[in-house]
């Protein structure tokens, strides 16, 4: 996720009648290259590529067009028109209205993780498994592939990831008499009362509404909160076993005040992470770039590290946050859409310029191990090579972790519940009970089977 994506907030919230969408005609555009269950021949896609055709991709990533220009140089046939249709809220609004009305949707469009399932569920992204998706499989780490990919269909191409660290003031923790960084969430809670009676700060924040970073830590633990079959059931389970460990644990942090639980990414935050309020931060992958933006005067002063762990000697990570590019079932040139949506994210040049100009952190196994990419050593960190911190942490992200066809009310729904309960300090475990009655009630109104 880029930084100026991290921006906003993550959770996007729709109408909730905005979900049930009239499924869309895979092919609709009835076109020569109309959507295909059989595979792609080398000749199909090569006349494709050397046809004169007009492409139209929607996307928030700034500057996209330069590896843009790399594919239409690639094929010079093929003309892309990039717009950036809003971010967020925006976005998902307009793409779905277009599915709707049976016009004006992209080829090609940027979709957040947890949303691929909602479109599933729509009939309105393309199986890209006959264009030859599956042959690059190899070349992701394979929990990204599965985000894409987790059954035999392939729905978008990964372009971004968020696994997760944690970065942390070093004056501030050697001050607390700290000279490493936890490694277990046992010892961060003790560095917690530390740095709090040492320094006054707060170890780090928990955002009152940042469900993507709460359900990072759960992934972290191993809870399987979600599940989606792809077609009409699903798996709520929001308060396991290890949510609520996860859940209990913030709760006892925040409610002794060792934790803030301030709104993120708005002005008062921004200006804790420069201030000293909080002494780290635990985040993505996208995070070292974008703090060193928010706080550039506390530069040298940083240093980055693993997650804490639930045992000792473990070495697993989450993930917040991240994106794929998929092609629209609509499209009529379904070839080129899908060999442009591969090109910005596989081809080498544009996956490493995204990673190293737009600061998208990767989720492609050879720019994770990019010399280019993973060497570079940060003055803002002290010299340490952050690229290649989080590319090992990238590694340690559990596999089979899934989504529900309804995220945008999933994240809605946090906010009432979950959220409204982290500002006021009160009980997160017992407000996971709430949450998961809701989710449920909402998945079976909707006509899903709830497992």
């Amino acid at each position: 996720m880029s930084a100026s994506r991290t921006a906003r907030k993550l959770g996007v919230i729709v109408v909730v009648g905005a979900l049930a969408l009239t499924a869309c005609s895979p092919g609709g555009g009835g076109g020569d290259e109309a959507a295909t269950t059989d595979d792609i021949t080398a000749e199909q896609r090569e006349e494709a590529l050397s046809t004169p055709t007009e492409l139209t991709f929607w996307t928030w990533v700034p500057d996209i067009e330069n590896q843009v220009a790399l594919f239409e140089e690639t094929y010079p046939e093929i003309d892309v028109t990039v717009e950036n249709v809003g971010q967020g809220l925006p976005h998902y609004q307009k793409l779905r209205s277009a599915l709707e009305a049976g016009e004006g949707a992209p080829d090609v469009a940027q979709i957040e993780y947890q949303y691929i399932p909602s479109f599933v569920l729509s009939e309105a992204l393309l199986d890209l498994t006959p264009y030859g998706a599956s042959e690059i499989e190899d070349d992701y780490v394979g929990w990204a592939w599965n985000q894409v990919a987790p059954g035999e269909q392939v729905w978008g191409i990964p372009q971004d990831v968020g696994p997760m660290g944690n970065l942390y003031r070093e004056d501030l923790l050697t001050q607390a008499g700290i000279t490493e960084p936890p490694a277990t969430w046992e010892e961060y809670a003790t560095a917690a009362r530390a740095v709090k009676d040492t320094t006054g700060s707060y170890i780090s924040n928990l955002g009152a509404t940042q469900a993507g970073q709460l359900i990072g830590f759960m992934w972290q633990r191993g809870a399987k909160p979600f599940g989606y079959d792809g077609e009409q059931t699903v798996s709520i389970d929001v308060n396991s076993d290890e949510a609520k460990e996860v859940a209990t644990y913030w709760t006892d942090l925040i409610q002794e005040d060792l934790i803030s639980v301030d709104v993120d990414f708005q002005d008062q935050w921004y200006q804790g992470l420069a201030s000293g309020k909080y002494a780290g931060w635990l985040t993505a992958a996208w995070g070292p770039v974008f703090l060193q933006g928010t706080a550039e005067s506390t530069s040298g002063l940083w240093r980055a590290a693993p997650l804490p762990q639930w045992e000792e000697g473990d070495n697993v990570s989450g993930n917040w946050g991240g994106s794929s590019d998929a092609v629209l079932a609509s499209s009529e040139n379904p070839i080129a859409a899908y060999e442009l949506a591969k090109f910005i994210n596989n081809d080498d040049a544009s996956a490493l310029s995204l990673a190293t100009e737009q600061f998208l952190f990767p989720p492609q196994t050879s720019v994770l191990e990019n010399a280019e990419f993973a060497d570079q050593e940060s003055e803002f960190y002290g010299g340490q090579k952050v690229n290649e911190l989080f590319s090992e942490i990238s590694d340690t992200v559990d596999t089979e972790f899934q989504w529900l066809p309804f995220m945008e009310y999933v994240y809605s729904s946090y906010e009432e519940t979950i959220g409204t309960v982290i500002a006021e300090k009160g009980d997160i475990a017992a407000a996971l009970d709430d949450w998961q009655d809701q989710l449920v009630s909402y998945a079976e109104s909707q006509g899903f089977t709830v497992e």
